[in-house]
């Protein structure tokens, strides 16, 4: 990005989300970050060392209310908003063969529905700055796995993506859909972590790497695997 740039991270306390947003902030951006946390929302700012440039919003990303607060915060707080990131989510980590039905509808609710409001609420701003949207997907929404409805909702957001480029690419913005492989964050709850996962950096790396494209270069997708990931 040419010149300091403000960009909204949804769920970005921890994982991919956080290690883009300092990336961001080490190259001088503005950055806003949600979490449903105020705890630690209040510990990532502290940490990154640059309240100035850091804002910390307390947000559901599958709340309407919420996510279009955040954003109409953000473009307060810094003057305009030129990118945002729709990377809230979650994974359940059961199957709907064998899970539990109570946990699913959070789920599905930020995996998809987040997003999709995320757009809703910025599209107006990025349009006025020749701005850029980012999806965080997954390689499990590129490839099927038994009752995974985890993976059901990365394929919804694959769709989202194309159909949000369709429409945002006539107003003269970006749609940079980012599938990530298996990745070494708190988003395994406890299970095994694969020996070659990803440092979540250098899916961040690959954010920043879309945000960096000029206004008229529609970069659409991007997926990053570890060497070693088999599907």
């Amino acid at each position: 990005m040419t010149g300091s740039k403000t960009v909204l991270i949804t769920g970005a306390t921890s994982g991919i989300g956080a290690h883009t947003a300092r990336l961001l902030l080490d190259r001088g951006h503005r950055v806003a970050v949600t979490g449903r946390d105020e705890g630690r929302l209040e510990a990532f700012r502290d940490g990154t060392g640059r309240p100035d440039r850091l804002l910390g919003l307390v947000a559901d990303a599958a709340d309407w209310s919420a996510t279009e607060a955040a954003v109409a915060r953000t473009v307060a707080h810094f003057g305009a908003l030129d990118a945002a990131v729709a990377n809230a989510g979650f994974m359940t980590g059961d199957s709907i063969g064998a899970g539990d039905p109570a946990a699913w509808a959070p789920m599905v609710l930020t995996n998809v529905l987040g997003p999709a409001l995320l757009a809703h609420a910025a599209l107006p701003h990025l349009e006025a700055t020749d701005g850029r949207l980012v999806l965080i997907g997954s390689v499990a929404g590129l490839k099927n796995s038994p009752a995974n409805l985890y993976s059901a909702t990365k394929w919804a957001t694959t769709g989202l993506a194309e159909n949000l480029r369709l429409h945002a690419t006539t107003r003269g913005i970006g749609v940079t859909l980012v599938n990530p492989g298996m990745t070494d964050t708190p988003f395994w709850q406890g299970a095994d972590v694969p020996p070659f996962a990803l440092p979540p950096r250098a899916v961040a790396e690959a954010v920043c790497f879309a945000l960096d494209q000029p206004a008229g270069v529609d970069l659409n997708t991007l997926t990053v695997r570890p060497v070693g990931q088999p599907a």
